[in-house]
């Protein structure tokens, strides 16, 4: 079927129209995204059709997840070209609500805690960001009502805080966690790449680079692991470290030194005056 043959998604703006769109529908699955769709986003999209008929697709730049020093401003918008990719993939229905729409009493005065696990890495780096992507992510699936929501495995800390919540509150939803998807060089794709020029571009590869190393060194434990990343990280003056570490996949909590098994190495930098995150998931030995 030709592009041209495919139905336009449905644009839902409003929450009462989202749930009177999807009412009564047993196969929704949601991608929760703020937009600027890159190869990344497809890949959930076409795991989200895999699941389901009734994908949604929601488009909204959460402010509760910025920061007042952060790129809220100049975080890209494209909506209409999102929307664009939304239709060649087939997808039936997108959620671009307003801010005024998801918040319209303006200041939240409900939100959810993420934690203890959601002050740690990321969040000490950004504080509140866990909050106010659990609270976002809450109002979606209170909204939308999907059987299946669908993440990247890129933002992993995000995932298990996702999946504690959806536990800890028995929301009935079940949650399908896509691989990163990267370009030619290894680089994890980001709607915040496209703010790096070409220096930059190049010196980010250097995360995905000592991921690599990382992982090529877990036979060694995690001591080995970290000076293999950090080696990997030396010579490369663009890019400045923020953290490296190992944690457990079933707590979030840093690894112990004499830890075996299952591990994540989260790595997070800034190039320039961009912030990017990665992560590997790992087996340590030795």
């Amino acid at each position: 079927m030709t592009e041209n043959m495919i139905a336009r998604p449905v644009i839902l703006e409003t929450v009462a129209g989202a749930r009177s769109a999807l009412s009564g529908r047993n196969d929704v699955v949601l991608v929760p995204t703020m937009g600027a769709l890159h190869a990344g986003h497809v890949a959930l999209v076409e795991r989200a059709l895999e699941l389901g008929q009734s994908v949604v697709v929601s488009i909204f730049v959460n402010p509760l997840q910025f920061g007042p020093t952060e790129d809220l401003d100049v975080y890209p918008r494209h909506l209409d070209e999102d929307i664009d990719k939304l239709h060649a993939l087939g997808v039936p229905f997108v959620f671009a609500p307003s801010v005024e729409e998801m918040y319209p009493s303006g200041t939240v005065q409900t939100k959810i805690s993420a934690g203890s696990v959601g002050g740690m890495y990321e969040g000490r780096s950004r504080p509140g960001l866990f909050d106010g992507a659990l609270t976002v992510v809450a109002k979606l699936l209170n909204i939308m009502h999907p059987s299946t929501v669908v993440f990247g495995q890129k933002d992993a800390q995000q995932v298990f805080l996702v999946r504690r919540m959806i536990g800890d509150l028995n929301i009935p939803v079940a949650v399908e966690v896509v691989d990163t998807v990267r370009d030619e060089n290894g680089l994890a794709l980001s709607s915040r790449n496209s703010f790096l020029d070409g220096r930059e571009l190049h010196a980010a590869r250097a995360l995905s680079q000592a991921l690599e190393a990382a992982s090529s060194s877990a036979d060694g434990g995690i001591d080995a692991v970290l000076a293999a990343a950090q080696g990997a990280l030396m010579g490369e003056p663009l890019v400045q470290l923020d953290y490296l570490k190992v944690v457990n996949p079933d707590t979030f909590l840093p690894s112990d030194d004499g830890a075996r098994g299952p591990a994540v190495v989260l790595i997070a930098a800034r190039v320039g005056n961009t912030r990017l995150i990665d992560n590997e998931r790992i087996v340590l030995a030795g």
